[in-house]
């Protein structure tokens, strides 16, 4: 089962947004941001790739996280994951947003609702 980090809470300031994870069931040390980013249609979020020697953990950004993505885009802002006692910063993670927005609109493979959702939240004016 692919491990996968969970988003509890946000903070969006100083220019940067923050994330807060719970407590992992996992070793967290050697982890480092891989610059790649999927799409979870099934569970409406974006997930960025972790990694460590062995293998990738999924960090979830759900729905609920996606107009504080939106204003890291406009604003160019750094954004730093919080786990037990380590930071890591999600490097790449605007060109990777972009990219994956531009595939994803008014494209039916990502399912309907995933679609509309993206639209209505990232480039609605």
């Amino acid at each position: 089962m692919q491990k996968r980090i969970e988003i509890s809470h946000i903070n969006d300031s100083n220019n940067k947004l923050e994330l807060m994870a719970d407590n992992t069931e996992f070793e967290t040390a050697g982890l480092r941001a891989s610059g790649q980013m999927l799409v979870d249609s099934d569970s409406l979020a974006f997930i960025y790739k972790l990694e460590n020697d062995q293998e990738f953990i999924y960090v979830s950004l759900p729905s609920a996280v996606w107009p504080s993505l939106k204003n890291v885009i406009s604003e160019k802002q750094q954004v730093i994951l919080h786990l037990k006692d380590i930071e890591i910063e999600l490097i790449d993670i605007i060109p990777e947003l972009e990219y994956l927005l531009q595939n994803i609109e008014g494209n039916s493979n990502y399912g309907d609702e995933m679609v509309g959702l993206v639209e209505k939240t990232f480039l609605s004016e």
